[in-house]
């Protein structure tokens, strides 16, 4: 087998997210930068938007009754 051919593995690893969180894991990178985490993340923070898309809909049924 060839030697030297895995990259350097940092099992202490910072992770820093633009909201100002950060943690430790394992990664090939020494230090990573994200912009959303799970602390920041709507899903994962109960602040989800709704996203209103019955505008889009009648927008999109509309085009489709011209080309009809």
């Amino acid at each position: 087998m060839k030697k030297d051919t895995h990259p350097t593995y940092f099992p202490q690893a910072r992770v820093v997210c633009a909201c100002g969180n950060a943690f430790i894991m394992g990664s090939t990178k020494e230090k990573i930068e994200v912009e959303i985490c799970s602390n920041c993340h709507p899903f994962y923070s109960g602040k989800g938007k709704l996203v209103d898309t019955a505008g889009r809909i009648e927008k999109f049924k509309k085009r489709l009754a011209k080309k009809k």
